[in-house]
């Protein structure tokens, strides 16, 4: 069973940058699809960015494109998430997702497998 732990959150002021971890273990080789997702209070769960098993391709939500920046190290078995010039609209819990069963990127929710508990990233003005 894949276990998957985030950090790096925390209250930033407007304009800040952040960069969440996540450290997976436990089954690690099943690996394959990964994706950071973020919910803020009475919003649905969305999908920021998603990475190839290898990490060769990946895919933004056009509402963080130039600004965050996935990235993963399968020999760490770590995934991480730059975000550059955060703003209001980045108040969320984030979290870590790997799928089993996707090897390309993918923003869909019910394509993941094991969630991570998340992080919060507050962003002050």
């Amino acid at each position: 069973q894949v276990q998957l732990v985030e950090s790096g959150g925390g209250v930033v002021q407007a304009g800040g940058s952040l960069r969440l971890s996540c450290a997976a273990s436990g089954g690690t080789f099943s690996i394959d699809a990964m994706g950071w997702f973020r919910q803020a209070p009475g919003q649905e769960r969305e999908c920021v960015a998603s990475i190839s098993r290898r990490g060769s391709s990946t895919l933004d939500a056009d509402s963080v494109k130039g600004r965050f920046t996935i990235s993963r190290d399968n020999a760490k078995n770590t995934m991480t998430l730059q975000i550059n010039r955060l703003n209001a609209e980045d108040t969320a819990v984030y979290y870590c997702a790997a799928a089993s069963r996707v090897v390309r990127p993918t923003g869909g929710v019910n394509d993941y497998d094991y969630w991570g508990q998340g992080t919060q990233v507050t962003v002050s003005s």
